[in-house]
């Protein structure tokens, strides 16, 4: 393809799957399958590889991310982000209208949108073209975290229609519930703790020094605000519209409201319909609506005079601690659980509540017998917030947190830089071998059917199951017959978990089955902390077999793309255990796979394990292609430069930092053509 072709194909392209990606993230209406929009996406980054000098601006392709970042440069806020005003009830939103209308007089109207329980973004674009991402920071100044912003794809990287040559829009970035909950559940697969709601998860990922990651994360992003009159228009209600026309997404979710009472309408009715909603609210915003009375009522120090927010109560009630019990989870952490006096909260009747970890037990100054606040946690988790200290009586005593696991009397440990406490008797503990059990046989690990938590459970307390190797020596004769009377509970029936032939079948199929899982997939299944699927995945393409990971050192382990230091120290540590390099051998002995399966004459050892840098954007292959290539050829990727860094391949824009850092250690600095060279004799 020529020059010309290239560049109007690529033009072509990037107007196409901003199309796509408007329809499917701001109208939620998709015209295209996702399967056509990555076969697009990814011809445009092909020709964008070979043509590097038509890299536009607004290429859906920079959604993927940059350079990781070390620090966030700090901006000055050309409008300062202030924030609103609070309040709790309805006489105070009655006194708000009185003081507007002294000064405005009676011909007002107010528009109510939904405050979103996030983080609060200035966007600024510059000929159409998003230039720079700003957090409100302490409202005069903020962290530009443009390159992070880049990867939420209901935010336009380039306006449609009529637009200002400057212009900037505010909004707020927050974590649809759905993704917020698909996030922890894999965290929690991996040992990690949860994030205890989806403001900090926001909050957090916009934080991310390195943009692909932050890629990875389901952010979205709603605009509510247009600083100044930059679209010359009457009203605030006016420049939504305006917005939306631009392609930002503006919720649909407002109304404009003459009085008190219509205002006092539109809270009532979302204090019930925020549970609806895919997204967190914590309260209605109440803004003037007209624009030169915005003006004349202008700012204090802090706050606009011409909007307030009202905030939804958190649902809460107060009841009686009895006691505190303790669960194991599948990592070993240990969580105090609260055993309450009953009370009913927000329509359930809530018997037992979260204290998370010792450190919370001990910044609320928690007491058993104490009377405790109770709320739920996003709507879900109920949690003790808050102590009653005023009826705090003699009764109550204080909590020492155990210091042996409840379930196998193992003394617990805590690392300094961990909130939680941990039962280090990984492989005997009741709790942590039927949680691992639970995980190998999950659908991301080696998805064994008809297999789930009762049967594991049965199949564990008759000392069929010990470690994840036993499911391999199961026979049908030591199955059938197996059954449980499960009692029921509240007034329900009990019920039975049986195990008859045909369900007997379908396991020992779904076990011999598992066998074909690949190599990455069976790493992920033995529940190294900290080790999940993608991990998993990085450390199997990297040492290509199970015995070059148990040999593997720290060294080696961190030279390991995206691997660090926790990481590596989890797994040295995992086959540091005999009983775990028995595990494995019993896995291999039945048949299960313990290293890559790679094609014959698909690839080579030319590159005889050398590490590699990668860094830049390269005019001939992307920089995955370049990855691909080492690791097909025998070399290694890691994402930092050492002294045991073999080359460093650099393409343009690469930062100084890195050819530094290279120069410091001696590291050869070679271009992508040199390094095609190196492997051209097999290529």
């Amino acid at each position: 393809m020529i020059r010309e072709e290239a560049k109007i194909k690529i033009d072509e392209l990037v107007e196409l799957l901003q199309k796509h990606n408007y329809n499917y993230y701001v109208l939620s209406n998709p015209t295209i399958s996702d399967y056509d929009f990555d076969i697009l996406l990814k011809e445009l980054e092909q020709l964008e590889s070979q043509f590097p000098e038509f890299l536009r601006p607004d290429s859906p392709s920079l959604r993927v991310g940059g350079e990781p970042s070390k620090n966030f440069e700090t901006v000055v806020h050309k409008y300062p982000m202030l924030s609103l005003s609070n309040t709790y009830s309805e006489e105070e939103i009655t006194d708000f209208d009185t003081r507007v209308r002294k000064v405005t007089g009676d011909d007002v109207e107010y528009v109510c949108e939904l405050k979103y329980d996030g983080l609060s973004i200035g966007l600024t674009y510059i000929n159409g073209i998003l230039e720079q991402a700003v957090t409100r920071g302490d409202g005069v100044q903020g962290d530009d975290v443009t390159n992070n912003v880049r990867t939420i794809k209901s935010i336009p990287l380039k306006l449609h229609g009529d637009f200002p040559n400057e212009f900037e829009i505010r909004g707020e970035i927050f974590l649809p519930l759905d993704g917020f909950n698909k996030m922890n559940n894999a965290r929690e697969e991996i040992g990690e703790q949860a994030f205890a709601n989806p403001r900090n998860a926001a909050s957090g990922s916009l934080k991310m020094q390195d943009p692909t990651e932050v890629a990875q994360r389901p952010l979205d992003c709603f605009l509510y605000y247009v600083p100044g009159n930059q679209l010359d228009v009457p009203t605030h209600y006016d420049s939504l519209l305006e917005s939306k026309k631009m392609g930002f997404k503006v919720s649909k979710n407002i109304a404009v409201c003459r009085n008190t009472n219509e205002i006092f309408e539109f809270i009532n009715d979302w204090s019930y319909g925020r549970k609806q909603l895919n997204y967190e609210i914590d309260g209605i915003v109440i803004k003037v609506n007209s624009l030169a009375q915005q003006k004349q009522l202008g700012f204090t120090a802090k706050n606009p005079r011409w909007a307030i927010s009202y905030k939804f109560k958190a649902e809460r009630a107060e009841t009686k601690l009895l006691s505190i019990d303790y669960q194991v989870g599948r990592t070993g952490a240990v969580t105090p659980v609260a055993n309450l006096k009953p009370v009913l909260l927000a329509g359930t009747t809530v018997k037992r509540a979260s204290l998370h970890n010792s450190d919370v037990i001990k910044n609320l100054d928690v007491r058993i017998n104490d009377s405790v606040y109770v709320e739920k946690g996003g709507e879900i988790i109920p949690k003790i917030v808050g102590v009653n200290t005023k009826l705090r009586s003699l009764e109550s005593r204080p909590v020492i947190f155990t210091s042996h696991c409840p379930e196998c009397g193992t003394s617990l440990t805590k690392k300094e830089d961990e909130a939680a406490h941990y039962c280090p008797n990984e492989d005997h503990c009741p709790p942590q071998i039927k949680g691992k059990l639970e995980h190998f046989i999950s659908r991301k690990a080696m998805n064994i059917d008809s297999l789930g938590e009762g049967k594991i459970e049965m199949l564990y307390d008759n000392n069929l199951l010990v470690d994840v190797a036993d499911f391999y020596q199961l026979v049908p004769e030591e199955l059938l017959g197996l059954e449980k009377i499960i009692p029921g509970k509240n007034g329900k029936k009990d019920s039975r978990i049986s195990f008859q032939a045909k369900t007997v079948s379908n396991i020992i199929i779904g076990i011999e089955k598992s066998k074909d899982i690949p190599f990455e997939r069976v790493l992920f299944s033995l529940g190294i902390r900290y080790v999940g699927a993608t991990v998993a995945k990085k450390l199997a393409s990297h040492f290509k077999n199970i015995e070059a990971i148990e040999k593997a050192t720290f060294e080696e382990l961190i030279e390991v793309d995206e691997i660090g230091i926790r990481i590596a120290e989890s797994v040295i540590n995992w086959f540091s255990k005999p009983e775990h390099i028995s595990i494995i051998r019993k896995l291999g002995e039945a048949g299960v796979k313990l290293e890559l399966e790679e094609s014959e004459g698909e690839s080579s050892n030319i590159l005889n394990g050398s590490s590699f840098v990668v860094s830049g954007v390269f005019e001939k292959h992307s920089r995955d292609e370049i990855k691909t290539l080492i690791e097909k050829f025998g070399g290694k990727n890691t994402s930092s430069i050492s002294s045991k860094t073999g080359y460093l391949i650099a393409g343009n824009n690469m930062g100084p930092a890195k050819r530094k850092k290279a120069e410091k250690f001696g590291v050869p600095i070679i271009s992508e053509d040199d390094f095609v060279s190196m492997i051209e004799p097999i290529a």
